[in-house]
């Protein structure tokens, strides 16, 4: 079964990181990757640009709405995202907690859903 682990935590926190630091965070994600791979847990994944540089879309009425920004504001921020494959909810959680981020903040571990066949 397939389960979307969203990647979030305070982008204050990492910008007070050192270059140093942020370079070894980055490499422990990628070899993170490596592992869950050579694991068969990782399917996809990708970390997200900063809050600011975000657009959110609406429509209503058939209007199309346009805001910079994310959607809501909250302490923490919504970082990247991994596709994990796990056998059910607990060994998602298991891998999911070994995802680097964590540290500085939270992953939301939820399942995919596929969507049905086109009629």
């Amino acid at each position: 079964m397939k389960y979307v682990a969203l990647v979030y935590y305070q982008e204050s926190i990492i910008e007070a990181m050192t270059e140093q630091e942020w370079h070894d965070l980055n490499q422990e994600c990628v070899a993170g990757v490596e592992r869950l791979s050579a694991q068969g847990h990782f399917v996809t994944g990708q970390p997200l640009q900063p809050v600011g540089t975000a657009t959110t879309v609406r429509v209503r009425d058939k209007e199309v709405l346009i805001t910079d920004g994310p959607f809501a504001e909250t302490k923490e921020q919504l970082a990247g995202f991994y596709l994990l494959e796990a056998r059910d909810l607990n060994e998602a959680i298991r891998v999911a907690s070994r995802i680097p981020p964590a540290r500085f903040g939270s992953i939301e571990v939820r399942p995919a859903r596929e969507l049905p066949p086109k009629d």
